[in-house]
């Protein structure tokens, strides 16, 4: 079994009345998230919560079930979807919230990521960071479609509209990623909140220093915050000891 630290941090910014995100740091079963309410404050602080509690509730179960790590995290997913779309049913005032989420967990000496929004999972090895993660957004697919270049990612219109989110409509497709954990790596789970403030060069400068890990998620929130803090900024790192 791998062993690991986790930390999370979560910070309402400089510009929002409420913090939408919520974080859920569970050392002892193995899984940290990120989840970034969307659809307005009142509506994505809701959404966002929801997606968080059907993860502990999932992964309490997990073991009793006898089920895998990947069944659990497509689960989390699928119900707190339809949870969502339902509490929405219910109060009209809530229509169309919704949220993007990252869930990371670890079984052994492998982890399983669930993604679905404009949150983002990066992770360091080797002094190299790398994304793991896609976003699901309309400049993305203009991106991958060649319509745009990387440099008018950040100033696009557009830049704002998610393809895919958790709440908003049924059956949405989960991107599962999985893969081996190596000692020395880091995971830096987080909401865009950070990674449109926070340039990748950044990033890996702060989590390779010399930091303890929960003073290097301060640092990426801090500097978040130094270029204009726009945005809810969560932060959640795994580092494999």
């Amino acid at each position: 079994m791998a062993n690991y630290t986790f930390v999370g941090k979560t910070d309402r910014g400089l510009k929002r009345k409420i913090n939408e995100d919520a974080i859920l740091i569970n050392e002892q079963d193995g899984f940290c998230l990120v989840a970034d309410g969307i659809g307005g404050a009142i509506g994505g602080e809701v959404a966002s919560r929801i997606f968080a509690d059907t993860a502990q509730d999932a992964f309490t179960k997990a073991t009793a079930l006898n089920e895998s790590t990947y069944t659990t995290i497509q689960r989390v997913f699928l119900n707190a979807n339809e949870y969502i779309l339902n509490y929405a049913g219910k109060h009209p005032d809530f229509e169309g919230m919704g949220c993007t989420a990252e869930l990371f967990a670890i079984e052994e000496e492998r982890y399983t990521l669930g993604h679905i929004g404009d949150s983002r999972t990066y992770r360091i090895r080797n002094n190299e960071l790398k994304q793991l993660t896609k976003d699901h957004s309309l400049v993305q697919e203009q991106l991958d479609q060649g319509l745009i270049t990387p440099e008018d990612v950040s100033t696009h219109a557009l830049k704002n509209v998610i393809l895919r989110a958790v709440g908003v409509k049924k059956d949405p497709a989960v991107d599962i990623i999985r893969g081996s954990l190596f000692r020395g790596d880091i995971f830096l789970l987080c909401s865009d909140g950070l990674s449109d403030m926070v340039d990748p060069e950044t990033m890996k400068r702060l989590l390779l220093s010399s930091l303890p890990l929960g003073q290097k998620a301060d640092a990426l929130i801090q500097d978040a915050n130094a270029r204009g803090g726009k945005d809810n900024i969560s932060v959640a790192l795994v580092q494999i000891n």
